[in-house]
């Protein structure tokens, strides 16, 4: 894909492409389908690793876009919050979902 033009990276000292994140997270999107999958059930608490592919600030509030595998997700939070966790489009992060609550976890590897 960085052969094609599809995604940007450079190359380490090493010789190893580094691709980057953002240019990761746009190839990540899914094209938007409608699915005529229909929910029956499912559980109160949710991890949904995936990436972070937008993240839109303004004075207090923020969005940030998580695309998990085929899902959409989207959170709001508190700005300070985003500012906090460092979150940009490129990252790896997790969608925790209960109830109607979003919430994004980091995690150490």
């Amino acid at each position: 894909m960085v052969d094609d033009g599809r995604l940007r990276a450079a190359r380490s000292s090493g010789g190893q492409r580094l691709v980057d994140g953002a240019s990761l997270a746009l190839l990540a999107k899914p094209a938007r389908k409608k699915s005529a999958a229909v929910v029956v059930a499912q559980s109160a608490r949710n991890h949904f690793p995936g990436i972070i592919t937008r993240v839109i600030k303004d004075r207090v509030a923020a969005q940030v876009e998580i695309q998990a595998g085929p899902h959409r997700l989207v959170s709001l939070l508190t700005r300070e919050a985003v500012d906090e966790l460092g979150l940009k489009p490129g990252m790896p992060a997790v969608a925790v979902i209960k109830a109607t609550n979003v919430g994004v976890e980091l995690r150490r590897d």
